[in-house]
């Protein structure tokens, strides 16, 4: 199985400073990435959102906060004809040591042993910080940075639209 490793916020939603989060309820989405992920689930990949969400333990948000918001996120998507098949997130702050905050892979293995069929060899991450792109490094496999340099095994986009045009 084919799996675009997607990040969220910044990718496929707008991102914002980390003290603005407590009051943002709503996604809202980045031009043309709902349609891009449709392109992609035509290209034959299955989506995963993995995202750092360490907002939750550093009392930014609440887990229900988060909730929340991702059922909104997956809500809006489905009315739009898109299905993603999971969203791995790391509640964790940044001062512990997990395995599964961004670039550490802890939720690639979560993936991986959730769906043991995952091709990582014909998958793909695309993020925009140097956690998604250090993360796509690491597994050795294709690599898209949003609007960072380009740089060995990683390919720059300025925004997930372009990705269309490597798939």
């Amino acid at each position: 199985m084919k799996i675009a490793f997607l990040d969220r916020d910044g990718t496929i939603i707008e991102d914002y400073e980390d003290e603005l989060w407590r009051n943002v309820v709503d996604p809202v989405f980045i031009d043309e990435s709902i349609d891009t992920l449709k392109i992609i689930k035509e290209k034959g990949y299955e989506i995963i959102i993995i995202t750092n969400q360490y907002l939750i333990d550093e009392k930014i948000i609440t887990l229900s906060q988060y909730k929340n918001f991702t059922q909104k996120f997956i809500n809006k998507l489905k009315d739009n004809g898109v299905e993603i098949l999971n969203i791995f997130y790391c509640p964790h702050s940044r001062e512990k040591d997990c395995s599964c905050m961004k670039p550490k892979d802890g939720l690639i293995k979560s993936a991986l042993e959730k769906y043991p069929t995952i091709d990582l060899q014909n998958s793909f991450i695309a993020g925009d910080s140097l956690c998604d792109i250090e993360l796509g490094r690491n597994l050795g496999i294709k690599t898209f940075g949003i609007g960072l340099e380009s740089s060995e095994g990683v390919l720059s986009i300025n925004s997930l639209k372009n990705i269309v045009k490597y798939l």
